[in-house]
């Protein structure tokens, strides 16, 4: 393969190429060795020198860009590289047998642009952020939402019992957590009808829309009974850890879910073990742009704030303007929401250590697109659970009025009470 070079600083990826971002630190070779031999595995090439035919040659890669000061590198794949619509044979090129190279130290994907003939053939999410307010009737203020706690623990009696209380305190929505699923303690079906029906009691006493969000999490095809369990019983929403069940069951449910209809909320248990070190492993920028392009309706972006890792930066990539220019006509306004032709924008959901106290700093930094999820800030709450979402909703209400909270609190003492506790 001696006459077959992947580096090529003139070229310009054209509207075919799927662009990725790689940071590299290579094992005793230079940068530029480096990116010949990402470029080379991840496509076409192997380490042995191979006759290959002009056809093969002409589909090659092209790392088009090196920066030597910041590590990164650039590399433009052609889309004949890849199946249409096969999310699974895409990583298995550009993030598969790469990360385990000698010639690099670390290696990361930082980020992923895909060209329209990709973008059309997935089905990006049936709902997306216009979708789920129309469904909720809320038009301009963040969504409030609750995570049942204690995680694990509760009988289904008393999960239903906690999600009412939220809703009926304020919250739009109330979720399992990541690990709930069907245990001894608290069944999937028994959990579903149970806290269904106190959603609808919910309804009538607010007059407000309530959502929940079970966990379906499992085996694929008992993830998709889960599924239409919860469809057949009333319910809107599912709730899916996107990591662990794979991108191939995540397909298979959004393939499911043009009949099904209901919304699909991403929790990203695991996303830390590809994401959080700097150096090696694949973004949370990355992964969001792969879900949205699969069909989930909502994706847990981080907050900046509270107990989770994510830094702003990391956070405002996947959830608002970025500066970096990117290699298509598809410039990017929000990582989840930029204009994807026929793919629709996924609604961004921050969760994770949040009380009230940090929702105008949340607001501030993110705006009103985004659903806020307080767990421990809502059911923590001096005054149980039902205080806690009236203050957490207090908290929305009085950002959205440019109130500032310690003034809103002299007169709301449920956020008065929050503060104290957290301030």
């Amino acid at each position: 393969m001696a006459d077959i070079s992947y580096i090529n600083l003139k070229y310009r990826p054209s509207d075919n190429d799927i662009v990725c971002v790689f940071y590299v630190e290579p094992n005793d070779v230079s940068l530029e060795v480096a990116a010949e031999n990402i470029a080379k595995e991840s496509s076409i090439g192997t380490w042995a020198d191979i006759e290959m035919d002009r056809h093969t040659k002409r589909i090659k890669p092209n790392v088009f860009s090196i920066d030597a000061r910041n590590s990164i590198i650039k590399i433009a794949y052609p889309s004949q590289l890849f199946e249409p619509g096969n999310m699974p044979q895409i990583l298995s090129s550009v993030a598969g047998n790469i990360f385990g190279m000698n010639i690099v130290k670390n290696l990361r994907l930082e980020d992923i642009e895909f060209p329209k003939k990709i973008l059309n053939s997935f089905k990006g999410p049936y709902y997306g952020v216009d979708g789920i307010r129309k469904l909720l009737g809320v038009k301009q203020r963040p969504l409030v939402g609750t995570i049942i706690k204690p995680k694990l623990g509760l009988t289904s009696d008393k999960h239903a019992q906690c999600a009412y209380e939220a809703w009926t305190g304020g919250c739009d929505i109330v979720k399992d957590d990541e690990n709930l699923t069907s245990q001894t303690f608290n069944s999937f079906k028994e959990r579903i009808i149970k806290t269904l029906d106190k959603r609808d009691k919910a309804e009538k006493i607010t007059g407000e829309k309530k959502i929940y969000m079970p966990n379906i999490t499992a085996e694929t095809e008992e993830m998709l009974k889960r599924a239409e369990f919860v469809k057949e019983h009333g319910g809107e929403y599912v709730m899916v850890d996107v990591f662990t069940v794979g991108f191939s069951a995540l397909q298979t449910l959004r393939k499911h879910n043009d009949k099904l209809k209901l919304v699909i909320h991403a929790h990203r248990a695991m996303h830390a073990a590809m994401t959080k070190n700097k150096r090696h492993g694949i973004s949370m920028l990355a992964f969001a742009k792969i879900f949205r392009l699969i069909g989930v309706d909502q994706l847990h972006i981080g907050t900046a704030v509270g107990k989770m890792g994510g830094t702003k930066v990391e956070v405002h990539e996947i959830g608002e303007e970025i500066e970096e220019k990117f290699y298509h006509p598809v410039k990017p306004t929000h990582a989840i929401e930029q204009n994807w032709y026929n793919i629709k924008p996924v609604f961004a959901v921050c969760s994770g250590g949040l009380h009230p106290g940090h929702i105008p700093a949340l607001m501030d930094f993110l705006g009103n697109n985004i659903i806020i999820q307080m767990g421990g800030g809502i059911h923590g709450h001096p005054d149980g659970t039902f205080r806690g979402a009236v203050a957490a909703r207090q908290a929305v209400d009085a950002v959205m009025r440019k109130i500032p909270l310690d003034k809103y609190s002299q007169t709301h003492i449920e956020l008065k009470r929050a503060l104290e506790k957290w301030e």
